[in-house]
């Protein structure tokens, strides 16, 4: 079964972040996402610098090239989800690792997934992700 698909990968972001978010406890109603903008926009930033050269591929499939540089990325996320735990909660709630796994040689599914990094940043800032 596929995690994400182009129908639900919106609403699945929203629930990703949605799940992050820590109830304020004090009544102050002021609630707070660990995962700071910085960090979550440093993730995307890599992911769309793999967007850009998924253009330049004519094929349905893609080259070799980028699938390592897939390798490469799921790599960077493994790294940076080792060295803070925020990263790591996120990283594992989103499913990238295996939604990563899942791309192959699809253009599609890659695609797919920069799409989905999107939406989870969008959603972050949306629900009140900020910066530390």
């Amino acid at each position: 079964m596929e995690i994400i698909t182009e129908t639900n990968y919106v609403d699945h972001a929203e629930r990703v972040i949605e799940s992050m978010i820590i109830k304020d406890k004090t009544g102050r109603g002021r609630d707070k996402i660990n995962l700071t903008t910085s960090k979550i926009r440093n993730l995307l930033s890599m992911v769309n610098n793999l967007q850009a050269l998924i253009k330049q591929e004519k094929e349905p499939e893609i080259s070799g090239e980028l699938m390592s540089k897939v390798q490469y990325l799921k790599m960077r996320f493994a790294y940076e989800a080792g060295r803070e735990q925020s990263v790591k909660d996120f990283v594992k709630k989103a499913s990238i690792m295996e939604i990563i796994e899942g791309i192959g040689k699809s253009k599609k599914k890659l695609l797919l997934f920069c799409n989905y990094m999107e939406a989870l940043v969008a959603y972050h800032r949306y629900k009140g992700g900020k910066d530390r």
